[in-house]
Order: structure tokens, then C-alpha cells, then sequence
């Protein structure tokens, strides 16, 4: 199957994303991003949604006052984005590419939000189209959030603990030495290292704003994340925000975000 096939098939069969980041140790991700969102909204911000899913974010933003352009390219997440638009939310969505934004103009929005498309390029030209795009339709001196899932995290989630990493087709795309994962689209997420990610900004007239982890341990603990009563988890948040852009911890996280100003 081609990369559209694997993906319409697992956000309509298999994916139940519009509750992902819904669950206790699921908010984790979500609370870290729109903390970072909200550091760089202004009255009357325009943002884009790239990659918007069901809308968690765009309806969030929408709800707030802002009015949000969302372009997703899988239809049943489209349909799930629609049924959940609300009432006075100044929202769009409409069906597109995140390679090909040709139906935005240049330089339109203060803030673009590029938190899947990343997951779902399995090439470093693919990789670095969608973030031209991106950079393309934001103004200058508008903010870039890009989302990434973590090699290592997956390593030892994936390859150890659930001890994939014994079967054949594993093995293949695992280099033995340094442990990178390399994925298909069957696969369905490709993974990066913070030297990937500074590898394909480069050439990019941007100045990065922040690097963070946005579940860091979380995913490890899912269980013992979901169980904490509110006083816990309030804690758990506050320790969580301390150390999610702390360099000699963000590499534990399974996402990192990535914010980035275009010069």
C-alpha cells in the first residue's frame, strides 16, 4: 500500500484519534503544546493547522476567538473534524496535502501549526517540502510549531519492552550500532533525533525558539499517569513543564516540538 492507503486505513480503523489526547496521560502532550501556543498569541492572530486531525487544536484556538484554517488529508478525520465544530468558531477545513499548500497564499499567518504532518514523510525531501510550506504561508516574524515523534523513546518502547526487535522485519530496518529505526509507510511513523531535525532546518531563515519534549516520561508511565488524582497530576504537570526543555532530559520524550520564528 502507498502512504495514503496506510494512513486513511489506520485513522479510520485502527486510530481512535480523536480521544488520544483526551486520556490523563494523553493531555500531557496537549496541555505542553497549547502552553507554548499560547506563550506566542496575540488578538487577531491568524493560524493554520497543518496536519490538523480532528481538530483538537483548531477547535481549541477557535473557541479561544482566533480564527484557524485547518487542512487535513484523511477524510474520515475531516468528517470527525466537522461534527465537532461548534457554534461561533471562526474555523475551515478543507481536504489538502501538507507538500502542497499552493491554495494558501504567502506569508498569511502569525502562527502555523505543523503538529502531524512531520509523523508521515518517510523522505528528506518530502520532510523538507512540508516545512518550506509551512515557513511559505507564515509571515515573517510568525511562529513555526513542528512535531516530531522520538527514535529512542521508540527504541526502547517498541523494540525492547514489547521486545519487537526479535522479529526479522525489525531487525532490517534497525541499524544494529546505533539502534536508528528507519520506517515504511507500513510503519506508518517515521522518527527522528534532534541531529535529524537540526539537519533538515538547516538552510532555513528561522531562529528556533524552543526544543520540547511534550510527554517526556509520560508515555513509560501511562497507567500510573492516568491513576494520579488531580492534586497529583497538577504536580506531575508543574515537575513536567521544569523539565520538558532541559537538554539533558528531552531525549526520554516520544514527541518533541520544535518552535521556530521565520526571520
Amino acid at each position: 500500500m502507498n502512504t495514503l492507503e496506510c494512513l486513511t486505513q489506520f485513522y479510520t480503523n485502527h486510530c481512535d484519534e480523536d480521544s488520544r489526547l483526551r486520556s490523563r496521560h494523553g493531555m500531557v502532550e496537549y496541555l505542553t503544546t497549547m502552553r507554548y501556543i499560547e506563550k506566542y498569541l496575540f488578538p487577531g492572530a491568524r493560524i493554520i493547522e497543518i496536519g490538523a486531525g480532528t481538530g483538537r487544536y483548531s477547535h481549541t484556538l477557535a473557541q479561544m476567538g482566533y480564527q484557524v484554517d485547518a487542512v487535513e488529508l484523511i477524510q474520515h478525520n475531516i468528517d470527525v473534524f466537522q461534527q465537532n465544530t461548534q457554534g461561533g468558531e471562526q474555523v475551515t477545513i478543507r481536504q489538502g496535502n501538507a507538500l502542497d499548500l499552493s491554495g494558501f497564499a504567502d506569508e498569511s499567518y502569525d502562527i502555523t501549526l505543523l503538529l502531524g504532518p512531520m509523523y508521515h514523510l518517510f523522505t528528506e525531501d518530502e520532510q523538507k517540502q512540508a516545512l518550506a510550506e509551512a515557513i511559505r504561508v507564515t509571515k515573517k516574524g510568525g511562529v513555526v510549531f513542528a512535531a516530531y515523534c522520538n527514535n529512542d523513546a521508540t527504541v526502547v518502547s517498541f523494540c525492547f519492552c514489547k521486545g519487537m526487535l526479535k522479529q526479522e522485519r525489525y531487525k532490517e530496518l534497525t541499524d544494529p550500532e546505533t539502534f536508528k529505526l528507519t520506517s515504511t509507510p507500513e510503519e506508518l511513523f517515521q522518527l527522528y533525533r534532534r541531529e535529524d531535525i537540526d539537519r533538515l532546518m538547516q538552510g532555513f531563515d528561522v531562529e528556533r525558539l524552543h526544543y520540547v519534549g511534550t510527554d517526556m516520561a509520560t508515555e513509560f508511565i501511562s497507567d500510573k499517569v492516568d491513576a494520579m488524582d488531580d492534586e497529583l497530576f497538577d504536580m506531575y504537570m508543574q515537575y513536567h513543564f521544569f523539565i520538558c526543555e532541559r537538554p539533558d532530559m528531552v531525549g526520554v520524550t516520544h514527541h518533541m516540538l520544535d518552535v521556530f520564528r521565520k526571520q
